[in-house]
């Protein structure tokens, strides 16, 4: 097709092939394309994090993001969490702490979790809060958010000592 690109994206471990316009976002890509409806569209101004994903182990916001920019490169999302039909200790903390109440913000928030646990096995609460202050929730006041990160942690720090 005139005016279109080719693309390759590997998205949790799928390699998802198309034709896109240029200006096609990544976050239409993952949903659209790849048919990952994880991932949120909530502002399309980068403001409130729900569209977040990894490119390349970092986060970013898809909703700011072209896939012609994500060609080659691996894209991790909340669908990619779940192994085996088990739970990531993310999911779990999640789940566990009560961490969400709508769950819009949900995706988002675990994906920059995820970030910074493979980042930084130990965080403390500040942490936590920087990492994940580009995501915004109008539910929870954050709170139970940061005892679940906290939970997958513990959980992801004690799997690896055992």
């Amino acid at each position: 097709m005139p005016g279109t690109h080719q693309v390759s994206i590997r998205i949790n471990g799928v390699e998802v092939k198309a034709d896109v316009e240029p200006r096609l976002l990544l976050v239409h890509f993952i949903r659209e394309t790849a048919g990952l409806t994880g991932t949120h569209i909530g502002c399309d101004t980068s403001s409130c994090g729900a569209c977040t994903v990894l490119l390349n182990g970092r986060p970013i916001k898809s909703c700011t993001a072209f896939a012609v920019q994500a060609d080659g490169a691996e894209v991790s999302t909340v669908e990619g969490l779940n192994r085996d039909g088990q739970m990531h200790p993310i999911q779990e903390g999640f789940h566990q702490e009560h961490g969400l109440q709508c769950g819009f913000c949900t995706p988002g928030m675990m994906m920059s979790a995820r970030a910074l646990l493979d980042k930084n096995p130990k965080p403390d609460e500040q942490e936590i809060r920087w990492a994940i202050a580009g995501n915004l929730c109008r539910c929870t006041g954050y709170q139970n958010i940061v005892n679940a990160i906290q939970y997958a942690s513990k959980k992801m720090t004690e799997g690896a000592a055992a």
